[in-house]
Formats: C-alpha cells, sequence, structure tokens
C-alpha cells in the first residue's frame, strides 16, 4: 500500500536537512506503528519518498511524502476503506490521526490518501512549485512594480549556478505583487518550474530584483505534480 501524505513543515523543524526529513518520517511511522515497507537487499532502507528537497530556513506549507506500508489489508490490519482501527477501541480511526500524534513538532498531516502502489516515482511528478515571499525590511512598492515588470519581460535572465551558466527567466512561470500583510509588509507570489535539470529557485529571483534572501522569510505554498 502507498500512501501520499501532504503535510507543513514550520517552526524550528524549518532548519532540518531533506536527510534528516527522510529520518523524522520513518521515526513517526514507526511510533504511529504503522507496518512501514522496507527495500531488500544487505542494506535495507524505508520505502519513503519525499516530492522535492527544501532548503534549510524555507517554511513549507503543502509538502509531499510517499509512504509505503506492507500489505495491511491482507494482513488484517486494516480495511480497504484507508482507515485503521484503534487499539482497544471497535471504531477506526484515519492515518491522519494516527500519524499526527506521532509527528514531532513542526511537522502538521493536512490530508493523507491512497495512490497507485506501482505508479511513478514522486520526485519525477513535480512540475512547478508556488512560493509566498515576505520582505522584512520595508520596501519601495512602485520601484518592486517596475523590478517585476522588466523582469517578466525580459528576454533572457542569465544567471550562475556551481560554476555553470543558465537562463533563469523561462523557470519563472509566474510572479507577481500581493497584497501587503497584516504588518503592512510587501510580499510576492512566484511560480517556478520544479523539474529534474530545470528548477527555478525563489533566492535567485529575489536576487534578480535586488532583495537579500536573508532579509525576507520564504515559504513554499504548493508543489503542483502531474
Amino acid at each position: 500500500m502507498r500512501l501520499r501524505i501532504t503535510f507543513s513543515k514550520s517552526g524550528a523543524l524549518r532548519y532540518t536537512g531533506h536527510l534528516d526529513l527522510h529520518s523524522i518520517w520513518e521515526r513517526t511511522i514507526r511510533r504511529a506503528r504503522l507496518p512501514l515497507s522496507y527495500t531488500q537487499g544487505f542494506h535495507p532502507g524505508p520505502k519513503l519518498q519525499l516530492a522535492s528537497a527544501l532548503p534549510l530556513g524555507f517554511i513549507g506549507r503543502a509538502e509531499v511524502v510517499d509512504v509505503w506500508l506492507v500489505d495491511a489489508v491482507g494482513a488484517g490490519l486494516c480495511p480497504p476503506s484507508g482507515a485503521v482501527p484503534a487499539q482497544g477501541n471497535p471504531l477506526d480511526r484515519s492515518y491522519k490521526e494516527i500519524l499526527q500524534p506521532a509527528a514531532p513538532p513542526g511537522l502538521v498531516i493536512s490530508s493523507v490518501e491512497v495512490v497507485d502502489e506501482h505508479g511513478p516515482a514522486l520526485q519525477t511528478q513535480v512540475v512547478s512549485a508556488e512560493y509566498e515571499v515576505t520582505l522584512l525590511e520595508p520596501g519601495d512598492t512602485p520601484g518592486l512594480v517596475k523590478g517585476i515588470s522588466a523582469l517578466l519581460g525580459a528576454a533572457s535572465l542569465s544567471r550562475e549556478r556551481r560554476g555553470k551558466t543558465y537562463d533563469l527567466r523561462p523557470l519563472i512561470e509566474s510572479l507577481e505583487l500581493l497584497p501587503a500583510d497584516g504588518s503592512g509588509a510587501l510580499r510576492l507570489h512566484m511560480r517556478l518550474a520544479a523539474r529534474e535539470g530545470a528548477t527555478g529557485r525563489p533566492e535567485e529571483v529575489l536576487d534578480a530584483l535586488g532583495f537579500p534572501f536573508e532579509t525576507t522569510r520564504i515559504e513554499r505554498t504548493r508543489l503542483i505534480l502531474k
């Protein structure tokens, strides 16, 4: 059985790296006493797939992980509806209700669904990601609007990453100024390509606009799958 879990990652957990988050999910599932499936071979590993790595410090509002469980239905551990019998309780509880108490602070599960066990790898299904960026220092609204217009109107935006030059412009699918929040801080919404070998990074967009990402708060609000 393959579960697709949508969750948020915030608080102190935002400083947890990709590999550590993988371990956190393994511990959470084991703590919830769900029958996690493991790979075969000399070094068995938990069958988990995180959709996309989230840079340290970023908040994730709708991250996605796929988890494989052993054939719980065949083993009589849970009904086909996707609910697990609560221990000592005749009522069924959903996977979300079982997993959330076992999760650490900062990891909040929003939904759990059963997906095709033999479907494509989750990482290959991500095509775009949406971000909301809050500028933590006072900004020039007219200047920002002008900068966004110039950036979107550019034929190309040559950038360099790891010693290689690439064009950032086709990776920006949308970019707009949002209404200020309650504190009056300026906010941006951006939708960037997130395919393998073609990933737009919000900090690169901010740099192109003249904003150091250290003076912003970046939240990934959505992952768009095929």
